[in-house]
């Protein structure tokens, strides 16, 4: 029987079965595996039974699209389409992927449409160009909606504060993360946490136990405080990526080997792991976290293309759309991290010119950015160098929407302890 825990949810399970692992040049024995949930995919549920009844959904129905239509018929001048939101579209909500139907609305309206939402709407907002008005111009809008349904969450703190407040806090959090800090946590923290969660996968792999929940959650749980449980989502994907790509793989295998060594990444490693990197970054591009940004408009603006929106307008900046746009991303719809060139820059909002923004833009911009990245890459990077692991076939996956993404009912991997690449043996010991 499984140990369910979630990682938000991440469980562990024996595996009566052996793997047979072949690598390069060698043949090692056969080894214990064990199985690994966790949460991700890509696709909506296909075998899941429809609820018996269509629950009311925050996200209007026909009848709430035709009030917005009839309510500003003759009197709106904004240029913004209105989706046409039927009720089976957004019963698929509950429980499911929000950012999904804004997809298929996308598709259907183009890259900015007006969805009805209760007594509400929202412009919905998919152009790099328009997201990067409202993301720059933080005197013309606010974090809105966001900052009232979380303040009782963060209180007054800099994520949600708003003009001097926001100001003073941020300029108190952004010296802690200073580069002699940040090499200092790579050693002292991210890669101790990402060699016990590795020491325990590997112990229960060899003598076929279970960790119980209440140990995986206290190995997880440094690094799932202070916003971590993004890194966690981050990394879950990008494991579910390279599982279903062995090519990209045994090339991100290969650069951990030749970089490391077998030794710990090290804050200077960091910039020679540049492949490994770019598989980072291009699962947070095919899986954004957030998938989508709030802002509400303090003013009345007009937006790229002439659209425009009035003062207390609610604005839903999909960053799923954005990141999956045909008109934005050749092969939008493919794992290839080859797609940011390995020697250029790091990609980010402005280098690629607000098509990319996992981690938001402008002012408002997610502090912790280089914190975030400088995390996934240790504990990928250390996973990799000591674990092999393979998606069990089969699998029925659905995506949810929390804080980040996460799968309905878990993903399972068949993990093994790695050997060592002979390759490297003899020089571990100089480094």
């Amino acid at each position: 029987m499984p140990c369910s825990h979630s990682l938000s949810s991440f469980s562990l399970l024996t595996s009566s079965t052996h793997l047979l692992h072949h690598r390069p040049h060698h043949l090692h024995k056969p080894s214990s595996t064990l199985s690994v949930k966790s949460s991700i995919d890509n696709k909506p549920p296909t075998t899941e039974p429809k609820p018996s009844s269509k629950p009311n959904s925050w996200v209007s129905p026909d009848w709430l699209t035709s009030l917005t239509q009839s309510l500003t018929l003759g009197e709106d001048d904004s240029n913004i389409p209105i989706a046409s939101a039927k009720l089976e579209d957004v019963s698929e909500l509950l429980g499911g992927a929000l950012f999904l139907p804004l997809f298929k609305w996308m598709n259907e309206y183009g890259p900015i449409y007006r969805l009805a939402a209760g007594p509400r709407n929202f412009v919905v907002v998919s152009d790099p160009a328009i997201a990067k008005h409202v993301l720059r111009n933080y005197g013309k809008y606010a974090k809105g909606l966001v900052a009232e349904v979380s303040e009782f969450l963060f209180g007054s703190g800099f994520a949600i504060a708003e003009g001097p407040l926001w100001t003073a806090r941020r300029r108190a959090v952004v010296p802690s993360l200073h580069k002699k800090y940040l090499s200092v946590i790579v050693d002292r923290v991210f890669c101790k946490c990402a060699e016990r969660l590795v020491e325990k996968l590997k112990s229960n792999a060899v003598n076929g136990s279970a960790v119980s929940s209440v140990q995986l959650r206290d190995d997880l749980l440094s690094m799932l405080v202070a916003g971590h449980e993004t890194t966690g989502s981050v990394l879950t994907w990008t494991s579910y990526l390279l599982s279903k790509d062995p090519a990209s793989l045994t090339k991100a295998q290969e650069e951990v080997d030749r970089v490391l060594q077998g030794q710990p990444p090290s804050y200077e490693d960091i910039k020679d792991l540049k492949f490994l990197t770019r598989c980072i970054n291009e699962s947070m591009r095919l899986y954004p976290h957030p998938p989508v940004l709030i802002r509400r408009a303090k003013v009345a603006d007009v937006l790229p293309g002439n659209y425009k929106v009035n003062a207390g307008q609610d604005i839903m900046i999909s960053v799923y759309n954005v990141h999956h746009s045909s008109q934005v991303w050749e092969r939008a719809e493919e794992f290839v991290p080859e797609r940011f060139d390995l020697e250029g820059p790091i990609p980010n909002e402005t280098n690629t010119d607000f098509r990319y923004i996992p981690f938001s833009g402008g002012p408002r911009k997610c502090v912790g950015d280089q914190f975030a990245l400088l995390e996934a890459i240790v504990a990928l990077a250390i996973f990799l160098q000591h674990m092999n692991f393979e998606l069990l076939p089969g699998q029925t996956i659905s995506m949810t929407t929390g804080a980040t993404i996460h799968t309905t009912n878990g993903l399972y991997m068949k993990v093994a302890e790695r050997q060592a690449d002979l390759a490297f043996a003899s020089t571990t010991s100089s480094r």
